[in-house]
């Protein structure tokens, strides 16, 4: 069994703001948001970064990027960024591959 803070998050051992939940993916508010929309979708099978997940499972990478769009319409956001981050010099830090779903503020280019 994987054990990253995701992981526990899956397995109810530490709560979420919960925004959406099915037998594929999970999406819940970022602790640490960095946008007044800021929601994580992840699948519940578990893979260590987008890269994998893809190769891996793409039917569960197309529901993430799904729940990702449902995510924005919820939101009711009008433009938005969806973010993988793959790798940790590309800013990874929770080894379960998941999206940030940001949005309600501009949000400039490039992110750096």
């Amino acid at each position: 069994m994987e054990d990253t803070i995701f992981d526990k998050i899956l397995r109810k051992e530490i709560p979420s703001d919960i925004v959406y939940e099915d037998d594929v993916v999970l999406a819940f508010r970022d602790i640490n948001p960095q946008a007044p929309t800021h929601v994580l979708v992840i699948p519940k099978e578990h893979h260590p970064d987008a890269a994998a997940l893809a190769a891996e499972a793409p039917q569960i990478a197309a529901d993430v990027l799904r729940e990702a769009q449902a995510v924005a319409d919820e939101e009711k956001l009008e433009s938005y960024r969806i973010v993988f981050n793959t790798g940790s010099g590309a800013g990874q830090t929770v080894w379960h591959a998941h999206t940030h779903v940001l949005g309600g503020r501009g949000l400039e280019w490039p992110p750096g």
